[in-house]
């Protein structure tokens, strides 16, 4: 499958690290069109040089091309809002993990019956649910 990994980058890059363990995760068995998001520079490098207008197109043209949408959502991010909005739009399987230790989720995202929702207590519970979530698509 082609995935698209939705975590934040302008947002906040605290969880940067997680992000490379899921998608390096992910990469053993799929295709992630979007692993710059795991880099652990603030601004990827795949986005120097490019416009905001650019890496919309680019965002924009990955979701179209994916199979599915995996998104870490325990940073909170406009960005990825808009993305899983969109994935929606697309008619895109959408899996939102969140460390529930960290606080709720958004209900815009809980609330929506579309999307499936995965709180997690610890890495080793998240990595269970992503591979259940992965089986399921």
């Amino acid at each position: 499958m082609k995935l698209y990994f939705a975590g934040s980058i302008r947002g906040g890059r605290a969880d940067a690290q997680l992000y490379a363990r899921l998608i390096a995760r992910l990469k053993e068995r799929h295709t992630v069109l979007t692993e710059h998001v795991g880099a652990p520079s603030a601004l990827p490098t795949v986005e120097t040089g490019m416009t905001d207008g650019d890496i919309w197109a680019q965002d924009m043209a990955w979701l179209r091309e994916s199979d599915a949408v995996i998104a870490e959502c325990s940073t909170p991010s406009l960005g990825v809002g808009y993305e899983l909005a969109m994935a929606q739009q697309l008619g895109k399987p959408v899996h939102i993990f969140f460390d529930a230790r960290r606080g709720c989720l958004s209900a815009m995202l809980t609330g929506d019956p579309y999307y499936r929702i995965h709180p997690y207590t610890s890495e080793e519970a998240l990595f269970r649910a992503l591979d259940a979530a992965l089986e399921a698509i």
